[in-house]
């Protein structure tokens, strides 16, 4: 129980974990591209987020010698997160191994966030950061009920982390928030004892859309990796000549398809858009139909 705290969301949990780590100018690497909330986050605690580029030749996963090239002796913390929004990947035990090797070489701290771990299809396999040999003390795990069991506007997730680690975080904790809402908890109680046939037909709800929106996209002729995890999806949308933020107002103005700009996950995102298969299968079907209407038209 003094390595496990339930939080206001994994977002929560992630705030504070870093606020309790981070003295100011100590340095979080983070790959990019990554979910938004990480940079702003290790900024409000009063770091310097430091993005590691990841790119589509490796489905962005992140690799040991990207990370060399931006660690200092400022770095304190990594942050990652797989499967990965917004790329959908997945980094397997034997890939996330060397990365493990590289924080113990460096003495660093992981927040992993693995709110999709449940959210996992093909041949993928979910590896726990904390489970790598030697990393459960030096990793900080972040989770939720929000995507797994559909409880996103309830605001539930906890934190696992070694005891010492956390009764910092506790002290943060319990005078800005106190606690998560009782009914949620309850709710949550229900998930973890009685729920998990119903995740596992959500799952598989979830890649019976991944493999519709996955083939659209390939042909409408927009280069694309199928992603392993979670429920986006993130094409390369270059060969139409426009930024991605210019593609998405393009898009939303014209068809009435709203996906999120790539850029707005880093520079790494740049020429990439973000698209939740998040939907139900006629509005996925819909949104490819313009979708592919508008590539064709704008096609370099």
């Amino acid at each position: 129980k003094d390595e496990i705290l339930v939080t206001v969301g994994a977002s929560e949990g992630l705030t504070m974990a870093l606020l309790a780590l981070t003295e100011p100018g100590d340095e979080i690497l983070i790959p990019d591209p990554a979910y938004v909330a990480y940079p702003a986050a290790v900024r409000a605690a009063g770091g310097v987020p430091v993005f590691v580029p990841t790119y589509a030749k490796d489905d962005f996963k992140v690799t040991v010698e990207a990370l060399e090239k931006l660690v200092t002796p400022k770095t304190k913390a990594m942050v990652i997160g797989y499967p990965n929004n917004p790329t959908g990947t997945v980094m397997t035990a034997e890939e996330l191994a060397p990365i493990a090797e590289f924080v113990k070489k460096h003495d660093l701290v992981v927040m992993s966030d693995e709110i999709y771990c449940e959210l996992i299809y093909d041949d993928a396999k979910f590896t726990s950061f904390a489970k790598l040999p030697d990393m459960r003390e030096r990793t900080i795990v972040l989770n939720g009920f929000s995507k797994a069991y559909a409880m996103t506007g309830m605001r539930l997730g906890y934190i696992c982390a070694p005891r010492e680690g956390l009764a910092q975080i506790l002290k943060l904790h319990q005078y800005m928030i106190m606690c998560a809402n009782t009914q949620a908890q309850y709710g949550g109680v229900v998930a973890l004892r009685d729920c998990k046939a119903e995740t596992e037909a959500m799952r598989q709800e979830y890649d019976r859309r991944r493999k519709v929106i996955y083939k659209g996209l390939v042909d409408m002729g927009l280069p694309v990796f199928q992603p392993k995890g979670a429920f986006y999806i993130f094409p390369d949308i270059t060969c139409t000549g426009m930024t991605s933020a210019q593609f998405c107002e393009t898009l939303v103005k014209e068809e009435k398809v709203a996906v999120v700009p790539g850029s707005a996950f880093g520079e790494a995102g740049e020429g990439y858009v973000r698209i939740s298969y998040a939907a139900s299968m006629e509005t996925i079907e819909e949104a490819l139909k313009r979708m592919a209407r508008f590539v064709a038209k704008y096609h370099k």
